[in-house]
């Protein structure tokens, strides 16, 4: 093989992260026939077989795998120059999207929203409230609030502040049920939790004795979760600015250590040069510090 054809590369790439042809082919904007042709002719060019055929799935092969890690790295930088190009182009304006969790998208950012409209109402906001990363890479958002650190290259966090959270229930709860008093007493008290096997073991680790199959009610979004508890429908977890935000929530166990939780503010380096990306940073780091 002479040379790269990148049209076949992309085309891999798309194939091997989206699974199947006809999606790959969707995400690109080709005919899937198209798309095939591709993909045998880089296939052809290597002399190597990229993907087993099982069915209607597409599974890499071993060489598969290897050639992707190659891959990701030339589509991280292809994405990079999208990300500088489209960061250095823009004036105060445009779109820029904002990912935070449900909790702080529903709670904690309408605040800080209607300032960033009040100061640049030019500028569009867009909110992916998911409690899965967004990949600042693919552009899926350009600001990011997160509770842990960076760790890929070209990412750049502000660590804000540590806050905190606690469990809490609503007033009417705690007069029907009485407030617990050590940390073991939150595992008859009704816990509601997260559909996550994880979320059991962490609080074992801090004293609560739950076993996965204690929770009657778990949902994936933490909005949810936080609705059925200020309704009086059990005990959940919670930072304590959204429940100090929230009428007529009782903290539980006092005495208990809070649970810590580091704020983040992370984007791509490429678009620190973006004025206007420039701008809603700004806003949100004074407005989350000032929480």
């Amino acid at each position: 093989m002479s040379s790269i054809d990148w049209n076949q590369i992309r085309a891999f790439h798309a194939t091997a992260v989206a699974g199947s042809l006809s999606a790959a082919a969707r995400q690109l904007g080709l005919t899937q026939p198209t798309l095939s042709r591709q993909v045998l002719a880089l296939e052809a060019d290597l002399a190597v077989a990229l993907f087993e055929r099982r069915g209607r799935k597409l599974v890499l092969t071993r060489t598969g795998l290897e050639l992707l890690d190659h891959i990701r790295v030339m589509g991280d930088a292809a994405d990079t120059l999208v990300l500088a190009a489209s960061g250095r182009a823009q004036e105060i304006g445009g779109r820029v999207c904002i990912s935070a969790t449900d909790t702080y998208a529903a709670y904690l950012l309408p605040g800080i929203v209607a300032r960033i409209r009040s100061e640049a109402p030019q500028i569009t906001i867009a909110i992916v409230a998911s409690n899965a990363f967004s990949d600042l890479h693919r552009g899926e958002a350009d600001i990011a609030i997160r509770h842990v650190r960076p760790d890929r290259p070209g990412l750049v966090g502000r660590h804000i502040r540590d806050t905190e959270a606690g469990f809490y229930a609503s007033g009417d709860w705690v007069a029907r049920n009485g407030m617990p008093e050590r940390p073991a007493d939150l595992a008859r008290a009704g816990l509601m939790g997260f559909d996550d096997p994880a979320f059991a073991g962490y609080l074992r680790e801090i004293g609560i004795p739950v076993a996965d199959d204690d929770f009657r009610i778990v949902s994936e979004s933490s909005v949810v979760i936080w609705e059925m508890v200020r309704r009086g429908m059990g005990v959940g977890a919670m930072m304590r600015e959204v429940a100090e935000r929230t009428p007529g929530m009782v903290k539980l166990v006092p005495d208990m250590a809070p649970i810590p939780v580091p704020i983040w503010l992370v984007t791509h380096q490429e678009l620190q040069s973006s004025p206007s990306i420039r701008l809603v940073q700004t806003i949100m780091v004074e407005e989350l510090a000032r929480m």
